[in-house]
């Protein structure tokens, strides 16, 4: 049988085949010492097949875009299962502020006191409600001691604010006035079944409340007794390699929001105080009762403040006059900008690392989704997932 031609031309020529030069894409047979074509490699990421005619970048936008969605929709299905459950999760929220304020208290009292830690919790909890029922109850007998006062004031103030809007530059026509007077009564008249109603429904949601506050109250003594067990049993539960991270996540996250918790009641207590000291000055009534609202509304970054101030400029317009009403504008504007230069990067600026941008968006998005709860809620919520994401990826580059 004859060889291949190939064979036959190298057998007969060794040494020309041997020093004869490769065409580029051509390598030298082991075997028979030939020159045989092969295809060039390509290099390709290891898992990844590349699409024929689909450029790279939108293969890097497709990839991008259903790992978003996913996140997207595993987000919603949490999002809607705290909306399900949205009184166990505030009062969890709840718990965890007033852990935040009295932790410190309560490790203070259990290294100088020789008694045991049930006992300092139990001392601080103590202290808390009483500041807590002083504090409403002078709000309380305040109240109930200028309302007769401040009837008659208001009464005074909303004729004087009739002939202020009866002269110029308004100049508006007194039946209109009267008009508008019969008209609130007829439908108060009117509605009142629906009012009513509503107020009983007020009741309920007060019930409610009151339900979650002593859930949180509840929650929040077995966080200060024994939270560092009841975490470390949780990251027990995980893997041993995840461990490490997620409690330095969990470090985080609790530095955080005990951060932002400390921060905002300064935040707020400096605005009630400023508030306080003005209304005093100008002689508004429920001076208290309108410094207590503001240092609630607080809470609500950038909106709270200016909200209850406009509640008490309303005041101060039935009961001092436009003048007075007009002061506590100007108020609402200097304190604004007191809050937002100064109060905020210097007292939030260490606890919560947020751009201004997204701290109002989150307010606006927290609004939207579960009302004043989620206006109260969505920054702290922030600042925590932040801060879990960068021990994470610390954890993940350092592993």
């Amino acid at each position: 049988m004859k060889p291949p031609f190939g064979l036959r031309r190298l057998r007969r020529s060794p040494a020309a085949a041997r020093h004869r030069p490769a065409p580029a894409g051509v390598r030298p047979s082991r075997r028979y010492g030939s020159a045989v074509r092969h295809r060039p490699r390509v290099l390709v990421r290891r898992g990844a097949r590349p699409a024929p005619g689909v450029p790279t970048s939108l293969q890097v936008a497709a990839g991008w875009a259903w790992r978003l969605l996913v996140l997207g929709i595993a987000g919603y299905a949490v999002f809607m299962l705290l909306a399900r459950f949205q009184p166990i999760a505030v009062a969890v929220f709840l718990a965890l502020v007033v852990t935040a304020l009295v932790r410190p208290l309560a490790d203070v009292l259990d290294r100088a006191l020789p008694v045991p830690r049930v006992l300092a919790v139990l001392c601080c909890y103590v202290l808390f409600v009483l500041l807590i029922a002083g504090l409403l109850s002078a709000t309380g007998l305040l109240v109930a001691d200028e309302s007769p006062r401040l009837a008659s004031q208001f009464d005074s103030g909303v004729a004087r604010l009739e002939h202020w809007l009866e002269g110029r530059p308004f100049q508006v026509r007194p039946s209109a006035l009267t008009g508008l007077q019969q008209k609130l009564t007829s439908f108060v008249t009117a509605h009142r079944s629906a009012l009513l109603q509503s107020a009983v429904s007020g009741a309920g949601q007060a019930v409610e409340a009151l339900t979650v506050v002593a859930l949180g109250v509840f929650c929040s003594v077995f966080f200060v007794h024994s939270g560092e067990r009841m975490w470390a049993w949780f990251s027990d539960q995980l893997p041993a390699r995840r461990r490490p991270g997620w409690r330095r996540a969990g470090a985080a996250a609790w530095r955080a929001l005990s951060g932002y918790i400390r921060g905002i009641i300064l935040v707020a207590a400096t605005n009630a105080v400023l508030v306080g000291i003005a209304l005093f000055v100008l002689r508004v009534p429920l001076a208290l009762p309108l410094t207590l609202l503001e240092f609630l509304a607080s809470f609500v970054p950038l909106i709270g403040s200016p909200v209850a101030l406009a509640i008490a400029s309303a005041v101060a317009l039935a009961t001092r006059g436009p003048a007075t009403a007009v002061i506590v504008l100007v108020l609402i504007v200097v304190i604004g900008q007191l809050e937002g230069h100064l109060l905020q990067p210097l007292i939030m600026g260490w606890a919560v690392r947020l751009h201004p941008v997204v701290v109002a968006v989150s307010v606006i998005a927290g609004s939207i989704a579960l009302g004043i709860i989620g206006a109260v809620v969505a920054v702290p919520a922030v600042s925590v997932a932040w801060a879990v994401i960068q021990a994470l990826r610390t954890s993940d580059d350092t592993g």
